[in-house]
């Protein structure tokens, strides 16, 4: 049979889609699996080979469960608000939804090209009214809990694309769209409180089948950390502020505090500070920076202290300076912190270049050239003086502090309420309306969803107001409580809040009474198997195991964990080992591939790469030994006849079927395929295959190159869909050779190798050994003294 993939792959993408053999059947007696992957920003440059790699992996498990019995939910989506779409519409006039139609086309055409097994009668797509109507709904039931709140916050502020960035779109000062200067401004920010999950969010990671390296980062992301708070007061005033430290009992060697250049403390008391012109050109130069300049460690120390504030150790009485610091943020623990130099480098540095005490208070290390992070006897410390042992000297510490009243034992996070709003038009608008008799009042479920008003103008204003704030029709409104006049809400989620539980509204996507079934989900939920990129296993994950812990703790949800299984891949590089970029002009089109070699090649070619989860440069040279191995496979048609099982090839099919099974389970798509070559090769070698061996064989291969084996399928007058067939399964006694290969030493040394049944007795074994042509000539004149004989492995003569 001729690999003709222009005209076999559209057939069976068009016979899959008739049939509907993809689609999910709910509640089934089946048992279910569920395979998700992170549905795509629908983008105008389509999709590119990033995609199918990070598609591929539980592609090819969702069609091997398919033939192992499973009743398979494998759905995508699109998760399409966002600001690269609106940046789109501004420059164009086109409006934000009609380019995300047209790109979720241009998208979904391309997907079906590749011959993805999704289910397409699930497709959700974020920014459509009857899916955002249940993202406002559950913002909503989080407001009634009192997880929603709102507070001022310093932002990343582009003046020119007049809009708030995350820190990740403004590094180096720099706006990542337009590279104008970012500033820092004070504006009011909608939060989340997903501090209040956090202990949920670390111990459920206990429960959950997620790579180390993927658990790691959400641990760190949330930073737990186990201290004290504690309270010193001001200098000569009725009024104290409060410290977090994780090395309390370092107190006694506090020589100084540090508080943000933006902390109230400083306006309350501006009248009586000596040098606030320099504090206010300081504070002036730290709102050009990102949150990420001001905290990272590796840079120049700079602070002013303050001239007219002091506070006082709640320990010894004694006054400290209190500097501020582009280090210490507001946003971090409670924007204030208190300065141990000898036993921290940040401290140690800021302490040497303005001349600060450093007192050490653990025993160790030379304080005149560095800090001293390591533990030792406690110094300098009055009652701590002498213990050794650092949870001691912390418990005695916090003792202490509880009974003076100045501190308690504390916990904190480094993970920060979730900033929820954005001054966009192309997002979810925000279900609240400010009344100025009422406040802040929820609009009523029944008048969800709250739809994006119609606009021919995406402008922000120009002080960074959304876009909404200026349209009178959608602003001006009736407060739900009192019915007086009231003003709608105008900023708009962030992308994130679509992507946070996607994967509940695909198991229900049509329900207009409910974000999903309550029976479908028990069926459905947990999701088996969560592919996607590194990028995303901490915010996004978090997120949406945040909002799934909530909807659990409202009875919506039936687990805790959304995901019970999470893995990733790795990119794919340029030819030239870069990352693909336009710019460097080493970007790989898929469409391309598919068009020249066909999509089975594209999508064996992603998978034999390299290892899954690594960065791999792509190799026209490989993509083409791929097309070459399926020409050989549609090859095998020619040489096909008659029933049953090849004797010398029985044992290497049954070897075959093992490893690609398994090493399908475990992500080692390479070697799967790299086995079922090897099998190939001993086909030819042979130059026979019986139909049911070809039968296996392309059932092995189907997950991977469904197309051509589909057609090898129907050529040999399969019934149905060979997507559908039944796995191969395997006998472990068949996998084991009938004979292997030993080496024979005399006297330890080397001197021929003989093919010995497998686990044949020691008897066998040397009556073989001796006869060998090369082992006679050593053995004449010689007594045999000695045999040492290791099954399957070694023969040993010693001889004199």
């Amino acid at each position: 049979m001729k690999h003709d993939f222009k005209k076999i792959e559209p057939k069976w993408q068009k016979k899959w889609d008739e049939a509907g053999i993809f689609q999910a059947v709910d509640n089934d007696e089946r048992p279910k699996f569920y395979g998700l992957v992170e549905f795509p920003y629908p983008s105008g440059a389509g999709m590119h080979v990033g995609h199918i790699k990070a598609y591929s992996s539980l592609e090819v498990i969702s069609r091997k469960r398919r033939m192992e019995g499973y009743n398979v939910l494998f759905p995508i989506g699109f998760d399409a608000f966002g600001l690269p779409t609106e940046n789109y519409a501004i420059k164009t006039g086109v409006h934000p939804r009609k380019i995300t139609d047209d790109n979720i086309a241009r998208f979904s055409n391309q997907l079906k090209k590749v011959g993805f097994s999704f289910d397409w009668s699930r497709v959700v797509d974020t920014t459509d009214e009857d899916y955002y109507k249940w993202t406002q709904w559950i913002f909503l039931k989080m407001f009634e809990k009192g997880l929603v709140f709102r507070d001022t916050a310093l932002v990343n502020y582009c003046p020119s694309c007049k809009v708030v960035l995350s820190n990740e779109d403004s590094q180096g000062g720099k706006c990542d769209i337009c590279h104008s200067d970012i500033v820092q401004k004070s504006k009011s920010v909608w939060f989340l409180r997903i501090t209040e999950y956090a202990d949920k969010l670390l111990n459920g990671l206990d429960t959950v089948d997620y790579l180390p390296n993927i658990k790691q980062q959400q641990v760190n992301w949330i930073g737990k950390s186990e201290g004290a708070f504690v309270d010193f007061s001001l200098a000569d005033k009725d009024e104290s502020f409060r410290i977090y430290t994780t090395r309390p009992d370092t107190l006694f060697g506090v020589t100084f505090m540090v508080i943000a250049p933006e902390h109230p403390m400083i306006d309350k008391y501006a009248d009586e500070i000596a040098n606030m012109d320099a504090i206010k050109a300081y504070r002036e130069e730290c709102a050009k920076k990102t949150e990420f300049e001001r905290t990272q460690l590796v840079k120049e120390k700079t602070g002013v202290c303050i001239d007219g504030l002091n506070a006082v150790h709640p320990l010894t009485g004694k006054k400290i300076p209190i500097y501020i610091a582009d280090y210490v943020m507001m946003g971090y623990g409670t924007g204030a912190i208190m300065a141990v130099p000898a036993h921290d480098d940040r401290d140690y540095e800021f302490a040497r270049k303005f001349g600060i005490d450093i007192v050490p208070v653990i025993e160790g290390g030379d304080i005149t050239e560095a800090a001293y992070a390591g533990d030792g006897k406690m110094i300098n410390s009055d009652f701590l003086n002498g213990l050794t042992n650092k949870k001691d000297s912390i418990a005695r510490m916090v003792k202490e502090l509880e009974k003076l009243g100045v501190g308690e034992a504390g916990v904190q996070y480094k993970m920060k309420d979730w900033a929820f709003n954005r001054q966009r038009y192309w997002g979810e608008p925000i279900p609240i309306v400010h009344c100025p008799d009422c406040g802040v009042v929820p609009v009523p479920y029944e008048e969800l969803p709250l739809r994006l008003p119609k606009v021919d103008n995406f402008e922000p204003g120009q002080e960074g107001e959304s876009p909404l704030a200026g349209i009178e029709s959608f602003v001006n409104c009736t407060c739900p409580k009192c019915k007086g006049a009231a003003k709608r809400e105008t900023d708009t989620m962030p992308q994130w809040a679509g992507s946070s539980w996607y994967f509940l509204r695909y198991i229900d996507p049509h329900n207009q009474e409910a974000l999903a079934d309550p029976e479908k989900l028990k069926y459905w939920m947990p999701v088996d198997w969560y592919n996607g990129g590194m990028e995303h296993v901490t915010r996004h994950m978090i997120y949406s195991r945040f909002w799934h812990h909530f909807l659990y703790d409202m009875g919506m949800v039936n687990t805790e964990e959304p995901y019970a299984k999470r893995t990733a891949q790795g990119l794919i590089l340029g030819p030239d080992g870069d990352k693909m970029s336009k710019s460097k002009g080493n970007v790989v089109d898929p469409l391309d591939v598919v068009e020249e070699f066909g999509a089975d090649v594209l999508r064996t070619y992603v998978l034999f790469m390299g290892d899954y989860g690594a960065a791999t440069p792509w190799s026209d040279s490989s993509v083409k030994g791929c097309k070459r191995f399926l020409e050989r496979v549609a090859g095998l048609c020619e040489i096909a006849s008659g029933e049953g099982a090849t004797p010398e090839l029985e044992t290497a099919f049954h070897k075959t079927i093992k490893k690609v099974s398994n090493d399908l389970e475990e992500m080692k798509f390479n070697t799967a395929i790299a086995a079922l070559m090897g099998l190939l090769n001993d086909i030819y070698a042979k130059g026979q295959i019986t139909k049911d061996e070809l039968i296996i064989y392309i059932k092995l291969l189907c997950p991977i190159a469904p197309h051509v084996c589909e057609e090898i399928w129907e050529s040999l007058g399969g019934t149905g869909f060979l997507s559908m067939a039944k796995w191969p399964v395997y006998d472990e006694a068949k996998t084991m050779d009938s004979t292997v290969e030993v080496g024979v030493q005399v006297n330890g040394k080397l001197r021929s190798v003989v093919a010995l049944p497998a686990n044949c007795d020691k008897e066998e074994a040397f009556a073989i050994a001796v006869k060998d042509e090369k082992i006679v000539p050593l053995l004449e004149g010689k007594t045999i003294v000695k045999e040492i004989y290791v099954p399957n492995k070694i023969v040993n003569l010693v001889i004199k």
